[in-house]
């Protein structure tokens, strides 16, 4: 038994070595090593000549993805297409999601719900009617499941939008004040800030770089983010580039009114919180305080009346 132990523990030394070596010194680590010290020219030409190069993700799956969103989404209506098109936009496309990718992930999970509530509904009742309701049920639910989590998206995105937008309107007034325009503010804003408000506002400076009319870039801005702070301060900048007004002026008084709004804002959450906290107030806590205190006085009565032994 020693030996055979032996030779187990050996025989599973040599295959965890062989493992790791393989790892560190196989052929394919070497041309990934390669390939990695490419640039992204020579990598783009190497993705053409040699497709294999690419992940399977992007070789099999998004492709099939596609092809399936695609065929779906003709039996959609096109509002409804368009709709998700304008949410993902105002959601900052996470994970870089397209509204092909979205429709795969809708049937994807669909498919998967339906399957599983039908399996699990036959193996306990039996297959019948109402497990195929219940299957149906369970894929239509998965199917708009990720329009909930997009709508939850779009929603954390707006509120942080509505957050950043004062601090970022102050620090362009202090840039603008101090002698730059305002696209080299936007700019210095954009390289030293982060999040949704920074990107929308390099993609704001991206298309007047592009030639694109002021005035049409700014209420992409307010149609992409669909805040009304930013709406408000969109239309004054149009305003100001209009009429001549100065654009510090305009920042300014911007900055002033923003920070007014968001404390009006949180105190306008702050007065939703008593009627929120309601609900599970009388639902969960005041039932279990009721049967604490009134718990040992119902079973006192009970004995008096010999109703309780």
């Amino acid at each position: 038994m020693n030996v055979v132990a032996i030779l187990l523990a050996g025989l599973a030394s040599a295959l965890v070595g062989f493992t790791v070596l393989d790892l560190l010194f196989s052929e394919e680590r070497r041309v990934s090593r390669r390939l990695g010290d490419l640039t992204g020219y020579e990598q783009t030409q190497a993705a053409e000549v040699e497709p294999l190069l690419k992940p399977f993700r992007e070789r099999v799956t998004h492709p099939f993805g596609v092809g399936l969103a695609e065929a779906f989404a003709t039996l959609m209506p096109q509002a409804y297409i368009e709709r998700l098109r304008v949410q993902l936009v105002r959601a900052g496309n996470p994970r870089r999601t397209d509204v092909s990718a979205l429709f795969a992930y809708k049937v994807v999970a669909a498919a998967a719900a339906f399957l599983t509530a039908l399996l699990v509904t036959w193996l306990l009742r039996g297959l019948g009617t109402a497990a195929v309701v219940t299957a149906i049920a369970a894929g239509a639910v998965a199917f708009f499941a990720p329009d909930v989590w997009l709508l939850s998206a779009v929603n954390s995105r707006k509120l942080a939008i509505r957050r950043a937008l004062p601090d970022m309107l102050d620090m362009l007034t202090i840039s603008v004040e101090a002698g730059l325009g305002f696209d080299q503010a936007v700019a210095k804003l954009v390289s030293n800030s982060k999040g949704p408000l920074a990107e929308e506002f390099a993609r704001m400076l991206k298309e007047l770089q592009a030639g694109i009319d002021r005035s049409t870039a700014y209420r992409h801005l307010a149609d992409r983010t669909d805040v009304p702070e930013v709406a408000t301060f969109v239309t004054s900048m149009v305003q100001a580039d209009v009429f001549g007004i100065s654009v510090a002026n305009v920042l300014r008084t911007q900055a002033k009114e923003m920070r007014v709004k968001r404390r009006q804002h949180a105190e306008e959450i702050a007065q939703k919180a008593p009627v929120k906290i309601v609900f599970p107030l009388v639902l969960c806590i005041l039932p279990a305080t009721l049967i604490v205190i009134l718990g040992p006085a119902l079973v006192q009565i009970g004995r008096a009346f010999g109703l309780i032994p």
